[in-house]
């Protein structure tokens, strides 16, 4: 027996309240935009600027532990990953512990390194300090650009490959979808002040790819249907277009939203705010793939058949396709 999350055949009209649909979205992309206004970003170390402290001991690293210690010192956002390396000796155990920057400074001061290196020592008394190095405000102000760069290049790619793939229509509807998602996700970021950072660029850049790749399988659908179905109004096709995929589009999103929740609950803080954006932009890019890429397109129009030239029709056999 197969597992269906929802009937082999359905015939849902998407667009008899695509007015509903698009109003939602535009709802929320305003309070979104409203709150990073008021509030702003909860930006991380990456674009604020910060100290990286490397180091080396014995034992084996405990981040809990490093973080409890450093815990009472109140130096704010603190990182702590370990580090491998095939190269490391069975005995040597590497650190990167990054502090964000003290009082609107470039670096902490080297009083504060002495205490921290004071407070890991009582609970592991041979680490070292191997390298101390801080990033200033300005190489994050860049960091800042580089990201927001990143996302538009990503962006204009899709349009571009949409474009010359389909048709301009179907690249608009496309990238409104993709825009919606990751406003739709900083706004979020911004409304629940989580930690922003890099890793939070990199799941941007993951939800551009996710929300595309579901984008065209809707709209390869469209593409075929809208030859087979000469004479139907563009509604209609995309109806059926979407309907043919939905149990594709749903069984991928709920498949890939259990592994992501798995790693939420199991994964620990290091990698929670990136799972956290990939699980949002799951769903907003199952949603935006329907009903945002969908009702663009059907408010825009798309040319009839567009790949076959008009045939004469000087005979009964004139039209029928070889």
């Amino acid at each position: 027996m197969r597992l269906r999350l929802i009937p082999k055949e359905t015939s849902i009209d998407f667009f008899t309240k695509w007015r509903l649909w698009l109003g939602f979205s535009a709802f929320l992309i305003v309070l979104g935009f409203v709150s990073f206004m008021v509030q702003g970003l909860n930006f991380g170390i990456d674009f604020r600027g910060g100290t990286t402290i490397r180091t080396e001991a014995t034992i084996s690293v405990d981040t809990g532990t490093y973080r409890d210690a450093l815990a009472p010192l109140d130096l704010g956002d603190i990182s702590i990953t370990e580090v491998f390396d095939p190269a490391f000796d069975e005995d040597q155990h590497v650190a990167m512990i990054r502090i964000q920057a003290q009082d609107g400074g470039e670096a902490i001061s080297g009083e504060q390194i002495s205490e921290i290196q004071s407070a890991l020592n009582a609970v592991v008394p041979d680490i070292k300090f191997v390298s101390v190095e801080s990033v200033g405000p300005k190489v994050s102000g860049e960091l800042i650009q580089t990201a927001v760069l990143a996302v538009v290049l990503a962006i204009g790619a899709v349009l571009i490959y949409i474009w010359l793939r389909f048709e301009w229509q179907f690249a608009l509807g496309a990238v409104a979808a993709l825009v919606h998602d990751v406003i739709l996700t900083i706004g979020v970021f911004s409304a629940l002040q989580i930690k922003f950072d890099l890793a939070i660029i990199a799941a941007l850049l993951t939800i551009v790819g996710y929300s595309l790749n579901d984008t065209v399988v809707v709209f390869d659908r469209v593409r075929e249907n809208l030859r087979r179905y000469k004479q139907k109004p563009l509604a209609d096709v995309l109806n059926i277009s979407i309907n043919e995929t939905l149990s594709r589009t749903l069984m991928t999103s709920v498949t890939t939203l259990l592994a992501l929740i798995a790693l939420f609950v199991l994964g620990g803080d290091v990698i929670r705010g990136f799972v956290f954006a990939m699980i949002w932009g799951v769903v907003v890019g199952t949603y935006s793939s329907v009903f945002v890429a969908s009702t663009i397109l059907l408010r825009c129009g798309v040319t009839r058949d567009w790949s076959k030239k008009n045939k004469p029709t000087g005979n009964q056999f004139a039209d029928i396709d070889a």
